[in-house]
């Protein structure tokens, strides 16, 4: 099976499926974009991770990446392999004591597993075929931020300051939200403090 090796591009809300996310794969060696609609909790599982916000104590993917590390196993790349019926299917490979495992697994679960243990990501070329697309030239990586024109230099001190005191003000409520670990508050709080510059760190 030909395969093609992805990263992750972006992640972002999708109102037009009910609350669910949108992640946005890219073609390692290639311009091609494959998004993929996932559930809220794998998508604040996978952008914890990404943003690098640790919780008080580990989540499902934590966990299963923990049970795999102490079981002397390593995964050695998943691969979304199949869409049917408009459904995306994957697999996780997997081993342990020197013995090769294939999993199934929904792609969401087996990309924040991914992320957890920085194994590669592939896309076979069937399904890359199928549901990929080429953006067009009007088309940038920066899809996923809001960014902020200043155009007024004078007002631009004024604008830094309360820019400072509110990302000051969300990164202390993030740190509570995690903390009491509503992550669903943690990740719209990341969200904004993504918008306004700042890391959630």
């Amino acid at each position: 099976m030909k395969k093609v090796q992805v990263e992750i591009l972006g992640l972002s809300a999708s109102p037009s499926a009910g609350g669910a996310y949108a992640l946005l794969l890219k073609e390692v060696y290639g311009v091609r974009r494959l998004p993929i609609i996932i559930g809220q909790f794998e998508a604040q599982s996978i952008a914890l991770e990404l943003e690098g916000i640790k919780p008080p104590r580990p989540l499902t993917h934590d966990l299963l990446k923990n049970v795999i590390d102490n079981l002397g196993g390593t995964i050695t790349e998943i691969i979304i392999d199949e869409l049917k019926e408009n459904t995306f299917y994957s697999k996780i490979k997997l081993e342990i004591s020197s013995m090769s495992n294939e999993i199934d697994s929904r792609p969401s679960d087996a990309i924040a597993l991914a992320v957890r243990t920085g194994s590669p990501l592939f896309v076979s070329e069937d399904v890359m075929k199928i549901a990929a697309f080429v953006p067009s030239s009007e088309d940038t990586d920066e899809e996923f931020h809001d960014p902020i024109e200043e155009k007024n230099v004078e007002s631009n001190a004024s604008k830094k300051n309360i820019s400072e005191t509110r990302l000051a003000q969300l990164q202390s409520q993030l740190r509570e939200a995690i903390e009491k670990e509503d992550y669903e508050r943690a990740a719209k709080l990341r969200d904004e403090i993504t918008k306004l510059g700042g890391s959630s760190n």
